[in-house]
């Protein structure tokens, strides 16, 4: 055998362990990127059987990232920013160093912290650790220089962090893969409590730069950026709503939506009291009274995030007819008694009228998967 058919087999063996620990891992979408590389070796070796079981494992890996991704049942673990303090515990190599781990499947933030204590107190010993469980920024000068202090907060991917393949189609995969820059937030006000009436209720959001992209060799990757932005209230509200419509147009759309996600989200949508959710934005930053005080590009922001949540709620609705079963048309009726009194509620602080918000919006952006139909509210 010559050292260039050698190096070749010895490429290739590597190649399709590959595909068999990413088929384990569950992360499908990677075969066929592998894939590319082997099949061309076996059609110059025309070795016909392998190229079968090439595809045949492809077709097999394809059929499952439609199925996961129809069920999002699969579970590619969680992020989570780890910081530690206490020089005399964790000396220059931690101390004041902040990590992301990544954690198998559905790790909790209960989970984790418990795994980390039990470890690091067998270091050090019994009591000697203290985890902190929120996420505000801690103050060093008041911790006690005896013990070991580790925070634990659970973080997300940002779209920015992904890997520019994968901005423009970001799902479940795209947010466990090719990872390296992660968010998370932390509620505040200005007189120091963590919540407050959603007029005063602001957001700390720290964006996190890992050193190495994810999926790493190691479960841990150093933080080597950190930045730090803050929401004003009427930002938070315009953020939360933009959240709730896209979480409902992901349902709308699927094409096999689930009818229990559906209906709990249009009930945490549409069936809320006067001072809470939606409405109760709409009462802070659109009452004609007290919108002067706001910014008249975030007050139109927020109209237009409106708009769009009436639409799609209205499309959820339409979704959820069609799913029902017998049983349940009282249900339906009390939903959608509910969403046009919220309708009323906030068509006068829009300056339109819901049917007007449902013919004239351009919202194919948000809801391809239901025809809407003329409101007759």
């Amino acid at each position: 055998m010559t050292d260039v058919h050698y190096n070749e087999q010895a490429l290739l063996d590597q190649l399709m362990l590959c595909t068999e620990y990413v088929d384990k891992a569950e992360r499908y979408e990677i075969l066929g990127p592998l894939y590319r590389l082997v099949i061309p070796i076996y059609e110059q070796r025309k070795d016909y059987q392998a190229l079968l079981s090439c595809y045949q494992h492809l077709t097999k890996a394809y059929a499952k990232v439609i199925e996961v991704t129809n069920s999002g049942k699969r579970l590619l673990g969680r992020f989570y920013r780890v910081a530690f303090f206490g020089k005399a515990h964790f000396g220059d190599d931690e101390e004041g160093i902040e990590f992301i781990y990544k954690e198998p499947k559905l790790t909790s933030l209960s989970e984790i912290s418990e795994k980390l204590q039990n470890f690091y107190e067998q270091k050090f010993g019994a009591g000697s650790v203290k985890m902190i469980m929120d996420s505000a920024p801690v103050n060093r000068d008041e911790l006690d220089s005896k013990l070991a202090y580790i925070q634990v907060t659970w973080v997300r991917a940002s779209p920015e962090g992904m890997a520019a393949a994968h901005s423009t189609s970001e799902g479940a995969f795209e947010r466990a893969h090719n990872v390296r820059r992660f968010v998370f937030e932390t509620p505040f006000t200005r007189d120091g409590a963590a919540r407050g009436p959603v007029h005063h209720q602001r957001l700390r959001l720290t964006h996190l730069t890992a050193e190495s992209w994810f999926p790493y060799v190691k479960r841990r990757v150093p933080v080597i950026e950190t930045q730090v932005e803050e929401k004003s209230p009427i930002e938070v509200a315009v953020s939360e709503m933009e959240s709730q419509v896209a979480e409902l147009a992901e349902i709308v759309n699927a094409k096999a939506p689930d009818i229990k996600k559906l209906q709990l989200r249009l009930q945490g949508s549409i069936c809320v009291q006067v001072n809470a959710g939606p409405l109760a934005y709409a009462n802070a930053f659109l009452d004609p009274t007290l919108a002067p005080m706001y910014p008249d590009d975030m007050v139109d922001k927020l109209k237009t995030t409106f708009k769009e949540f009436l639409t799609v709620c209205h499309a959820a609705l339409q979704l959820n007819a069609k799913l029902i079963s017998s049983d349940q048309v009282t249900y339906q009726e009390a939903l959608e008694t509910n969403y046009y009194k919220l309708s009323d509620s906030l068509s006068e602080m829009l300056g339109q009228p819901l049917q007007d918000i449902l013919v004239n919006g351009n919202l194919s952006t948000i809801v391809t998967g239901v025809e809407l139909e003329s409101s007759s509210a």
